[in-house]
């Protein structure tokens, strides 16, 4: 089984939806799936990912199921009136670790002095995974420990799974079992860029799932070098 991970197009978070620039990168995208053999269509819930990924049924002519586990992570500027550094975004806090030499690979990212206050940032970590983890069982792969047990025998397909920076790095943190805190930095997705993991295995077995691509998105017009990735 083939799962292809899809960011959203540039944004407009303030309405949730694709600018025009979005919408010519979730188009552009849609090409460039055509050729992966793509046989179902999940998306997020969130505006931004269901139009990329309308983009890709409209092209190819497959509907699209909304998983709402899939939406983007958040976090919190303020916990008991305490504020968390740079509001709790990790995105912007953690690059202030690896200045200050801390460890971004603790077993237990909870456990961190500052993210152990980031309840906003856990649950929706935690709701990613669990939902993305009940939705995989449904394929035929049970999570066991840091693995995988293959329970059905029919599994050969390819998949398009369209959602956000945030909620798509604690997807491959879990999977692939690695630290969340490092993953947040050296996984990052940019705007409609493509990653494709590959799982498999014998029935019964324990399996770990493969990357194929992470991150490509030599397919996208950037349109005046705008950034391909946002904080």
């Amino acid at each position: 089984m083939r799962i292809v991970f899809v960011r959203h197009g540039k944004p407009d978070y303030k309405t949730d939806s694709l600018t025009e620039l979005g919408w010519i990168q979730a188009r552009a995208t849609a090409k460039r799936l055509l050729a992966e053999g793509i046989s179902e269509i999940y998306t997020s819930s969130m505006g931004r990912a269901k139009q990329t990924a309308e983009a890709f049924s409209e092209a190819s002519g497959l509907a699209v199921t909304i998983l709402d586990f899939m939406r983007e992570i958040t976090w919190g500027s303020e916990v008991d009136g305490e504020e968390l550094p740079f509001g709790g975004h990790p995105w912007l806090l953690l690059p202030e670790y690896v200045k200050a030499g801390k460890s971004l690979s603790l077993p237990d990212w909870t456990k961190d002095e500052v993210f152990a206050k980031n309840i906003k940032l856990q649950k929706s970590t935690e709701r990613v995974i669990l939902g993305f983890d009940a939705w995989l069982s449904g394929f035929g792969f049970e999570r066991e420990g840091e693995f995988y047990r293959v329970t059905r025998d029919d599994t050969d397909k390819t998949i398009a799974l369209f959602s956000h920076g945030g909620a798509s790095t604690a997807v491959f943190s879990h999977i692939f079992n690695i630290p969340f805190l490092s993953a947040c930095l050296f996984i990052r997705p940019y705007f409609c860029s493509v990653g494709i993991i590959k799982i498999d295995g014998k029935l019964g077995e324990l399996t770990i799932p493969k990357i194929e691509i992470l991150n490509d998105d030599r397919h996208v017009p950037k349109a005046s070098d705008e950034a391909r990735i946002d904080n």
